[in-house]
């Protein structure tokens, strides 16, 4: 992919991560210490929240002293890899375009949103609650809007490939 192409990649990834990281950092200015704030009645309030642990509270049952270097760790080395498949293999020339490139790159823009956070704070800032669902962030709409993108790219891939003949790498055509 040529140099251009990308340091646009690159810039887009940074500036998701940015809107991420400017509402992180409202959310602890205006929220922190505060009642939740209403956004929509019922629906959706602010509550600022400090999550040391992964979606869903997945790992509550391993203690924070082994919990925090095994996020830690992985985490790094899960944006490091994530960050040279956007910007290398993600984006091909057919790629740039296309659901998956763009559902990577929101995946990998959540995932070194969370990451940083982990990384700097020791914890992550959630602050969107709603009703019977765990608080949340931009960060995390990134991730799950990627990986439902993902699927999607995925099933209309399989669409286009069903009922093609199977090259079994034997260099000349199948027979039907």
């Amino acid at each position: 992919m040529p140099l251009g192409r990308r340091l646009v990649v690159l810039g887009a990834l940074l500036a998701l991560v940015g809107c991420d990281h400017v509402t992180k950092y409202a959310a602890k200015a205006q929220l922190e210490g505060g009642p939740p704030r209403d956004v929509v009645r019922g629906v959706v309030n602010l509550q600022y929240v400090e999550n040391t642990d992964v979606a869903f509270n997945l790992l509550r049952w391993i203690p924070e002293t082994v919990r925090r270097p095994i996020l830690l760790v992985t985490g790094v080395i899960a944006m490091l890899g994530l960050i040279v498949l956007v910007v290398t293999a993600g984006f091909g020339r057919a790629r740039l375009r296309s659901i998956g490139g763009f559902a990577l790159l929101l995946v990998a823009a959540g995932a070194i949103g969370n990451g940083l956070d982990r990384l700097v704070r020791g914890y992550v800032v959630d602050f969107v609650r709603l009703p019977h669902w765990p608080v949340f962030n931009v960060a995390d709409v990134y991730v799950t809007v990627g990986a439902a993108l993902l699927g999607v790219a995925a099933w209309r891939a399989n669409r286009r490939t069903a009922g093609a003949p199977v090259d079994l790498g034997e260099g000349r055509p199948p027979e039907r």
